[in-house]
């Protein structure tokens, strides 16, 4: 019994040793490393933006220049009459010398526009003005007496030429003055007063 039994034990030592033999000849089983991945970065293109610079014209705007007003001055006579310059006093007693007086000073005004020598047969206006001045001289009121209504630029033209006249000879005596004075007026333009005129044909 004793043999037998050393005998089995002496076969499993046999077998274990084998199986430890085998064991160790096999190819040790390599574990598989296990690789976190990589993150994949995408594929990035740059994609160049296309920025083309624009100059921003930038253009100096020079300060706004207020230009002065100009100076107010008096506007120039019409063709044919000069600006009246300074007018003396007149020393008539009466307005029918005073009369003389304006009539010198409007003639004196208006040289270019008055008719020279007789005047024709057939006048194309005949008016008769009376005209108010102050103690300086200055109009104070222009009246028809006898108007040319048929030529209404012929009134207008005589009220202008008087206004433009001013201011008379001051009436030192008188005061003030009222004086009537008839218009005669050629087709040409030009006129006489009858204070001064040089008469008629």
């Amino acid at each position: 019994m004793e043999q037998t039994r050393a005998r089995a034990n002496v076969l499993l030592l046999v077998a274990a040793a084998g199986a430890l033999l085998a064991a160790c000849a096999a190819p040790p089983v390599q574990r598989g490393t296990v690789t976190s991945p990589q993150p994949v970065s995408p594929a990035v293109t740059a994609v160049p933006s296309a920025v083309t610079a624009v100059p921003s014209a930038v253009t100096a705007v020079p300060p706004a220049v207020t230009a002065a007003p100009p100076a107010v001055t008096a506007a120039p006579p019409p063709p044919g009459q000069v600006a009246p310059a300074p007018s003396r006093g007149s020393m008539a007693s009466t307005e029918r010398e005073y009369r003389r007086d304006a009539a010198a000073h409007l003639y004196a005004v208006n040289r270019a526009r008055v008719y020279a020598g007789r005047l024709p047969p057939m006048l194309y206006a005949v008016g008769v003005l009376q005209v108010d001045v102050d103690s300086s001289g200055q109009l104070r009121r222009l009246h028809w007496l006898r108007a040319p209504r048929h030529a209404p630029e012929v009134i207008a033209e005589i009220e202008r030429t008087v206004r433009a006249a001013a201011p008379f000879p001051a009436p030192v005596r008188l005061g003030r003055a009222t004086y009537t004075e008839t218009w005669l007026w050629d087709r040409s333009g030009r006129f006489q007063l009858d204070t001064l005129t040089e008469g008629q044909d």
